[in-house]
């Protein structure tokens, strides 16, 4: 029988969610604005209001540096989580990159593999999925339907591109079709071999198998479908007893099938404000914070202020030493090159002691 564990309510309906890969953090859309949460404690640590209207879709990059977010507004925003974090809580932080190709509302997001080097796929009403690259923040490839888009996804290797439409088809859109193309258009006859037909009701969300063989989708249809890739032939499908919103292929954790398995850590429940404003008497501000270190900092100086000052020192010594005094200079890369020198020679003579270590026959 089914449990409810846990309970926490949030400042408002929550239309989007997500966890970082990591962890440590989870991400929540509360009307238009971003919420973050930390797990661990659940401090609310920053509230993000760059969006214009109703928040649809969240999602991280795989190393959890970055994540996205889409909207009503017809932007999709990319943030680096570790300047969000840095942002004092009066100060709104600008995202990486805002997208605004898009000329209708955002329906869904999906990172690939490789961190801030990724690529994201992103799908809208206005018929078209677009792939772009977060680095650059550069758009890849614009693919236009002749449906509204619902839902995308990429599989392992960033081979094919899977778009859901509102008319319960999912469109399979090869990356490396040659000549490549930044515009392209999907013709639906004559790409009849790149087309999964069954649901009857638009597409809400689709994950692709680690092996890449499979593709699970699920659709206001009620029901939730399992294909295979290759011959597009439904495989398995599960009725519901209401519009199916989510739905993805996860790796069984160890103890999925042990019944008393249970979380080892209680999830603490979520602030509503953010962290260091709450009243000392709200229920439970009794907690501590543990900060490593902390009575090694200068009073009133974080860690990563430290950090900021000792790189802009390092950057304005070195300004100087390539504009100011060039025999200083010269002076520097001498004693640079001896100390070079001399692990060079420290090395070689490790590196003949652990040989004769091992090669020391036994007596």
């Amino acid at each position: 029988q089914d449990q409810l564990q846990q309970k926490i309510i949030c400042p408002g309906p929550v239309t989007c969610l997500t966890a970082s890969p990591n962890g440590l953090y989870v991400l929540a859309g509360v009307a238009e604005s971003i919420y973050l949460w930390e797990v661990s404690n659940g401090n609310l640590l920053a509230i993000l209001n760059r969006h214009y209207q109703d928040l649809t879709c969240l999602c991280f990059t795989d190393d959890s540096s970055h994540f996205l977010s889409g909207a009503k507004d017809c932007l999709a925003l990319v943030w680096n989580l570790y300047n969000v974090l840095q942002a004092e809580p009066s100060q709104i932080p600008d995202p990486r990159h805002v997208w605004s190709r898009h000329s209708l509302p955002i329906t869904d997001l999906c990172c690939g593999f490789g961190g801030p080097l990724a690529r994201a796929a992103t799908a809208s009403l206005d018929q078209t999925a677009k792939l772009w690259e977060i680095s650059s923040g550069e758009l890849l490839l614009s693919v236009l339907f002749d449906v509204g888009i619902m839902s995308v996804t990429l599989d392992l290797s960033e081979y094919h591109m899977f778009c859901g439409g509102m008319d319960g088809s999912i469109f399979q859109v090869d990356l490396c079709a040659w000549p490549v193309q930044r515009d392209r258009t999907f013709q639906t006859e004559r790409e009849n071999g790149k087309v999964f037909k069954g649901h009857r009701n638009q597409v809400t969300c689709l994950s692709v198998s680690t092996d890449g063989s499979l593709l699970l989708s699920g659709s206001h249809d009620e029901t939730v479908r399992l294909w295979d890739i290759q011959s597009k032939q439904c495989l398995k499908t599960m009725n519901h007893k209401g519009p199916v919103t989510n739905a993805f292929i996860v790796l069984a954790p160890a103890n999925m099938f042990n019944p008393e398995g249970k979380p080892s850590v209680p999830l603490p429940k979520f602030s509503r404000h953010l962290h260091g404003t709450e009243s000392s008497d709200e229920p439970g501000a009794e907690g501590v914070t543990l900060r490593l270190g902390l009575h090694q900092q200068e009073p009133g100086q974080s860690y990563l202020e430290k950090a900021e000052r000792m790189y802009s020192q390092m950057y304005s010594t070195r300004e100087k030493n390539l504009v100011g005094d060039q025999e200083h200079l010269t002076i520097q890369v001498s004693e640079l090159e001896e100390e070079v020198s001399n692990l060079r020679k420290i090395n070689k003579d490790l590196f003949d002691f652990s040989t004769r270590i091992i090669t020391k026959p036994a007596k």
